[in-house]
């Protein structure tokens, strides 16, 4: 990579990240009327309506299982998306769906995210270890680190793949899921005009179905929550806020301090610390 080429990639994706960090501040601002609407089960009813439909197999952090629910009005929805592209020759995949606040705390700390982050931020940062403040300001765009943005929390957001019906293969987007980088972004000018062709092609088939697409994020997929009328230019309040969901009783409450962080700058700095000291056991390997 030329000197040329990898400064316009640090440019763009500095940019890009505050972009996307503006977008959290209108977000944090939107009002919300949660509606207490309850869950449904995305692969059950992929199974009912004989919609040939993957699911993601890996944990979300730690020993976390993946939860493939959402609200109920939007399970429909999903459902729509997955005909549509079984009858294209695809299969849609889910990624992930509802993360409860501890789901996404850890996955914030998950180091293999973390570690990506960070290595992206000291690159920006010329390669001295940036501040807190900087990792937490990308993380918040990229790794939601307060409820309030954070549209898994609310039930309303999946993040997807897609494979093929025929052979099985992946369509490609330029990268797997949750790459961290400057090709992280859905028009991203360094990926490929293949990858490119395709994640239109797919946002376009979700997005027929009224969920939208976060610009910084090529897999994520959202509705009737504050960042999907934020994207929408629409003041209305959300439906959808962040809540604890009860299972075992299909109830939800909405969160009591939607605007406070999940891991503090402390937490962040304390995280930062133990990532430079994994980097430098692999070094010493």
């Amino acid at each position: 990579m030329s000197q040329t080429d990898e400064a316009a990639r640090r440019t763009y994706w500095a940019e890009q990240m505050e972009r996307g960090y503006d977008i959290v501040q209108l977000l944090l601002r939107h009002p919300v009327e949660e509606c207490g609407e309850g869950f449904a089960s995305l692969p059950e009813a992929a199974k009912s309506a004989g919609i040939e439909m993957q699911f993601s197999t890996s944990k979300i952090a730690g020993d976390l299982e993946r939860v493939f629910f959402m609200r109920e009005s939007l399970v429909s929805v999903v459902m729509a998306v997955g005909k549509a592209m079984n009858d294209r020759g695809w299969i849609l995949k889910i990624e992930d769906a509802f993360r409860s606040l501890e789901m996404q705390g850890q996955l914030v700390r998950k180091p293999e995210l973390f570690d990506a982050i960070l290595n992206k931020c000291i690159w920006e940062n010329g390669g001295e270890i940036p501040s807190a403040e900087l990792v937490f300001r990308r993380a918040i765009v990229l790794i939601a680190n307060i409820p309030k943005i954070g549209t898994h929390m609310s039930g309303s957001a999946i993040d997807v793949s897609v494979f093929s019906r025929e052979d099985g293969s992946e369509v490609w987007r330029g990268n797997h899921y949750l790459e961290m980088s400057e090709r992280t972004p859905m028009r991203s000018p360094f990926v490929e005009p293949e990858a490119l062709k395709n994640r239109l092609e797919i946002t376009a088939m979700l997005e027929s179905e009224g969920l939208v697409h976060f610009p910084y994020e090529f897999w994520h997929f959202n509705k009737d929550d504050a960042l999907g009328h934020v994207l929408r230019n629409n003041p209305s309040p959300a439906r959808f806020g962040p809540v604890h969901w009860d299972p075992k009783t299909n109830r939800v409450t909405a969160v009591d301090n939607p605007l406070t962080p999940l891991n503090p700058l402390p937490v962040i700095q304390k995280e930062i610390d133990a990532a430079l000291e994994r980097a430098r056991t692999r070094q010493g390997t």
